[in-house]
């Protein structure tokens, strides 16, 4: 049998040097010992019955069980038991693989109750999770923002068909990381890059990042409501009209947006020149 392609030598080897990781020393002992004790057993045997003098005796039986040991039991037990070895390692090395994966979707669904039921009933189905969403009000529509947690076998054209099997139109999908859903300095990085690569998304990334919505607020008006109303100036066009009904914008966070308006720009006049 091939070790090097089915054994652990396979999965844990330096991609380098070609070596693999140190095993436990209980482990080692272990197998050391269940290695050497034939052997010694097998010489203590033969010199033991021999007619040679005490001393040679000694001698000779040090000598070969040394020169057995480190040429025959060691690299036999290395070789035979490496799999037993290598057994923590490899069980974890299988759990890291086996973990789940974390990616931001988006789609559009309709602006109607069950349309996000439907979305994430199918998600289930193949046990993909939900961890956050963000819904953008379209006409006649939303998009919804989803960062999903999948097993990490899924690959990202089935992601992309099972949104779209559950309803969805125009589904995307991009990795992201779990650091991402704790960290706000994290996340706003995360926009950045996501404006500076297309300044087009300037609108959804602001609306998520304060997690308000494109568009002013429906229903009734309220006493204080042009205080939750952000109107963000843009050099391309016309100005972002963001809302959140019932919390205030605050000047921190008006600040950010002007930011990433202002990163924005910058990247669009770099592409025209």
């Amino acid at each position: 049998m091939n070790h090097s392609a089915t054994g652990p030598s396979h999965e844990l080897a330096c991609e380098v040097c070609g070596r693999l990781p140190e095993p436990p020393k209980a482990r080692l002992t272990v197998a050391n010992i269940a290695a050497m004790l034939p052997i010694e057993l097998v010489v203590h045997a033969v010199v033991v019955e021999s007619h040679l003098p005490y001393v040679l005796k000694v001698l000779v039986l040090t000598l070969t069980a040394t020169v057995l040991v480190i040429w025959v039991a060691e690299p036999s037990a290395a070789r035979v038991l490496q799999r037993w070895l290598h057994a923590p390692a490899l069980k974890k090395r299988r759990r890291l693989h086996s973990s789940a994966s974390l990616w931001r979707a988006r789609v559009v669904l309709r602006d109607e109750p069950g349309a996000l039921e439907s979305v994430t009933h199918e998600l289930a189905r193949h046990d993909v999770n939900i961890l956050s969403i963000h819904v953008h009000q379209l006409s006649g529509a939303v998009m919804d923002e989803l960062v999903l947690s999948a097993p990490a076998e899924l690959s990202e054209r089935k992601i992309l068909q099972y949104l779209s099997e559950g309803g969805g139109t125009g589904p995307a999908l991009w990795p992201t990381t779990a650091l991402a859903l704790a960290d706000g300095q994290t996340m706003a990085l995360s926009l950045a890059i996501r404006v500076s690569e297309r300044p087009a998304e300037l609108g959804l990334a602001v609306a998520e990042l304060l997690r308000a919505k494109l568009g002013l607020p429906d229903g009734e008006r309220y006493p204080g409501e042009e205080a939750c109303v952000m109107k963000l100036p843009t050099a391309f066009g016309p100005p972002l009209v963001l809302s959140r009904p019932g919390e205030p914008f605050t000047p921190a966070e008006s600040a950010r947006a002007h930011r990433l308006a202002e990163l924005a720009e910058r990247t669009e006049l770099a592409t025209l020149n």
